[in-house]
């Protein structure tokens, strides 16, 4: 599958590297250069911009956030005017539960699916694998099944 990864810090790098190493296609953008060029020497397709990194994504879109819970809504107010009906985001964050249920009525509206994937494993998950708690609309997850299994 192809997955669009905003955040490439020491947990989202790692997703990636997984997923690549699983034979997934990942699409990759961070606001360090250094992180994408990293990611993009590893098999990833970097991105310099959101509108690039959308753009590089082939529709319907699965983008997921690996961002602070503090910036998960500001990511997700720069993407959606780039987004379609269809795609879907997902936020592997530590974001409170309210706030996810209020993202994700809010993105339903657009047509946009909205999945809470509560991730840990740290570092460690790229060998060890990481322990997804997931929740949102059964068909998005179920479209994304591939790229669970990978990471789990």
């Amino acid at each position: 599958m192809q997955l669009g990864m905003i955040g490439l810090g020491r947990m989202g790098a790692n997703m990636v590297r997984r997923l690549v190493r699983g034979g997934h296609e990942c699409v990759v953008f961070d606001r360090s250069a250094a992180n994408v060029t990293a990611l993009s020497k590893e098999g990833a397709t970097g991105a310099g911009s959101l509108a690039e990194f959308v753009a590089k994504l082939k529709a319907p879109r699965a983008i997921w956030l690996m961002v602070p819970a503090a910036v998960v809504d500001a990511s997700i107010n720069d993407l959606v005017p780039l987004l379609a009906s269809g795609d879907l985001i997902i936020d592997g964050g530590n974001s409170y539960y309210v706030d996810d249920i209020r993202r994700a009525t809010a993105l339903k509206a657009k047509g946009i699916d909205y999945i809470d994937v509560g991730t840990s494993g740290g570092i460690w998950g790229l060998d060890r694998g990481y322990c997804l708690m997931i929740g949102g609309p059964q068909a998005a997850v179920r479209r994304l099944d591939p790229i669970f299994r990978t990471l789990a």
